[in-house]
């Protein structure tokens, strides 16, 4: 509960509910994932049973109504064994899923209360969801060390670390020609558009900069339009500078990130970024925001900027011979980095692990 759903079109979570849920599926659970994908018909989806549950669309309340729904339903009509509920923002269902005896474990979504698009009342409210989830999830999961650090460190509350995974994929490049691209032959930002993702900054810092391969920006956001347009201005009358909007094609994007000579990410408060993952599965080297989460994930393999002006010196040294070399030492680097640490196979391991605690809990109850 708690995510857009599966088929995953969107965001790390469903990516991972997808990931995780069919292999769950696999090995003999029965599986439901609740979904807000408008329009949405399908009720069984890679073993998956699917409930399809409405939602009201509007910034602060679409994930919270929708949750509300689907606790109700799963209390009403499912009795589920044990729940994986996503983002902290979900936190004010906890007491209705304890008070109806179904065990509950709880992921934090990174910092959400440090996000831009939640300033004022939206921060505030997640400060408090946050506080809420650590206190009252039966089990807390966080998706990198660096989180499960911040929650012991200020609240006092150990989480269960599982991260997310990643497939190391070497795809064919015969359908960048669809988008005008060259194997090699450009950079590439994937991001929503918020501030807390610096897609300005990667913008600003490339066009400051003497490359003459294009930078390629996949992204767009659903409530950032004030955002959008500081991106778009950026850009405008800079014809290496190239976006392409959002792109939902799972073949065309791992082709972007593959052929790509770096991918630039911008991230800085989410912990273990799935996108950031993708492209280093794809063997791509990383020109990442210098951020403990990032670090973190790449273990420290990768080149790291703090603001534009670090980012166009790093732009403009990648001719340089030595650091080509370099580039190629962190391809492999990226690739390893996955095979050793974010595999989904030993991630589903892991929440399987969860499911048996919360299952023992509810038969001590």
């Amino acid at each position: 509960m708690g995510t857009r759903g599966v088929p995953a079109q969107y965001g790390g979570f469903e990516t991972a509910v997808e990931e995780i849920g069919r292999r769950l599926a696999e090995r003999g659970y029965q599986i439901t994932v609740y979904c807000r994908n408008p329009g949405q018909q399908q009720t069984e989806y890679l073993g998956m049973q699917l409930v399809n549950a409405p939602a009201v669309r509007h910034r602060m309340a679409e994930t919270l109504s929708h949750t509300t729904v689907s606790v109700a339903h799963s209390i009403v009509r499912r009795r589920p064994d044990a729940v994986l509920l996503l983002n902290a923002g979900n936190a004010p269902l906890l007491p209705a899923l304890r008070g109806a005896r179904i065990p509950t474990a709880i992921h934090l979504d990174g910092l959400e209360s440090r996000r831009a698009k939640w300033r004022g009342m939206g921060a505030r409210y997640y400060q408090w969801a946050e506080r809420s989830a650590i206190r009252h999830g039966q089990i807390v999961i966080a998706d990198s060390q660096a989180i499960a650090d911040h929650v012991q460190r200020n609240f006092g509350r150990s989480c269960v670390v599982i991260a997310y995974g990643a497939p190391v994929i070497t795809p064919p490049a015969d359908r960048l020609a669809e988008v005008d691209l060259q194997p090699g032959e450009y950079h590439l930002v994937v991001a929503r558009f918020e501030p807390e993702n610096h897609v300005l900054e990667a913008v600003s810092g490339y066009r400051a900069s003497t490359q003459s391969r294009p930078l390629v920006v996949v992204g767009s956001a659903p409530y950032s339009q004030w955002y959008i347009d500081a991106v778009q201005q950026a850009a405008r009358g800079d014809s290496r500078i190239r976006l392409l909007g959002a792109i939902y094609d799972q073949e065309l994007l791992d082709q972007l990130y593959a052929h790509a000579m770096t991918y630039v990410h911008g991230h800085s408060v989410g912990g273990t970024n799935p996108s950031l993952l993708r492209a280093m599965g794809a063997g791509t080297a990383v020109l990442a925001f210098d951020v403990e989460f990032n670090r973190e994930v790449t273990a420290g393999r990768a080149l790291f900027w703090s603001n534009a002006d670090d980012l166009t010196a790093c732009f403009d040294s990648l001719d340089d011979p030595g650091r080509k070399i370099e580039l190629q030492a962190l391809r492999q680097a990226s690739r390893d980095r996955i095979l050793s640490a974010y595999q989904w196979d030993a991630v589903t391991d892991d929440y399987e692990d969860v499911i048996h605690r919360l299952v023992e809990r509810r038969f001590q109850s």
